[in-house]
């Protein structure tokens, strides 16, 4: 956790405001937002679109409080579930005070994806701040292509990031702090996160299953925890990993349940850093046929389904 700041001193103003974190799936987003406020907070894969639902991160300092709003990528959405992720995402735009929109400096400025990120960027009045992100591995014309396409097309400030090495970090948050609004800090100065405990166990269990499968399966999973006994000595966790088909669960579950086990293993190590104790996980692999095309079964796991396509 992040040790409390100090208040600035009386009749000095604070600043606090969010700051929505958009971009295409992969570009490095979640890692940006780990690096912005010092710990881990979303998931990170090497496969796309990893994060599924918004995640709030929170950085203070004596005079600034930055609410980051991790988002899906800006994904072109072609079923309910990939709609339900870009709403997700618009929805947290709309919220935004500063308007932070990464991009993969390793990928060439493709016409199409260029405009997607223009028109989801623009439908916000926010500030609008550039990350050009993995610039330690990226060539320096394609750096310098990104940053001018952002400068020309959006008008926005532009900074070189590499959220693996933390290149460029302190800049940019500097220049995200004077972009907030003056105002009274929203969470006690010593938070860092505002969803529940149970919330990001969940995330680190679909983690492991993304870090230990390959293909439709990652995609396919969904985890919810249905038990947390934080009174207990070790922490009971209970976790529902739901799989869309049965031949889904029989690869999660293994021959003699070797595969859950293994997973189990993995999984609570990571629970165990997180919540710094030791972790009893139960895990239970359920199948929920269709789970992603059904608003029903979206709804009852959490996510925004929107009526109409956004």
């Amino acid at each position: 956790m992040i040790g409390s700041p100090t208040r600035p001193p009386a009749g000095d103003p604070t600043r606090t405001g969010y700051v929505t974190i958009v971009g295409l799936p992969n570009v490095g987003k979640s890692a940006l937002l780990n690096a912005l406020v010092g710990e881990k907070l979303s998931i990170v894969t090497p496969m796309a679109q990893t994060t599924w639902q918004r995640v709030i991160g929170i950085h203070t300092t004596p005079g600034a409080q930055m609410i980051f709003l991790d988002t899906p990528g800006l994904l072109e959405a072609n079923d309910l579930f990939q709609r339900s992720m870009l709403a997700e995402a618009l929805q947290a735009l709309c919220e935004a005070d500063v308007t932070l929109l990464v991009v993969d400096a390793c990928l060439s400025l493709e016409e199409r994806g260029a405009a997607r990120l223009t028109e989801a960027v623009t439908r916000s009045s926010a500030t609008r701040i550039v990350a050009v992100n993995k610039v330690d591995v990226a060539p320096e014309h394609r750096t310098a292509e990104w940053s001018a396409w952002a400068r020309r097309a959006l008008d926005a400030q532009v900074f070189a990031t590499s959220a693996l090495h933390r290149t460029g970090i302190e800049n940019l948050r500097e220049r995200l702090t004077a972009a907030l609004p003056a105002g009274p800090f929203l969470y006690p100065a010593d938070e860092i996160a505002s969803q529940p405990v149970r919330f990001f166990v969940a995330e680190l269990v679909r983690e492991t299953v993304f870090e230990r499968y390959v293909q439709e399966i990652p995609y396919s999973v969904c985890c919810r925890v249905d038990e947390l006994r934080e009174d207990q000595e070790p922490c009971y966790v209970a976790v529902s990993v739901f799989v869309e088909r049965k031949s889904q669960k029989g690869v999660l579950v293994g021959r003699g349940g070797t595969a859950v086990r293994e997973l189990g293993r993995s999984a609570r190590e990571k629970i165990e850093h997180f919540l710094g104790r030791p972790v009893y996980l139960d895990l239970w692999v359920k199948t929920l046929e269709g789970w992603r095309r059904r608003k029903s079964e979206l709804t009852r796991l959490g996510f925004r389904v929107p009526d109409d396509p956004p």
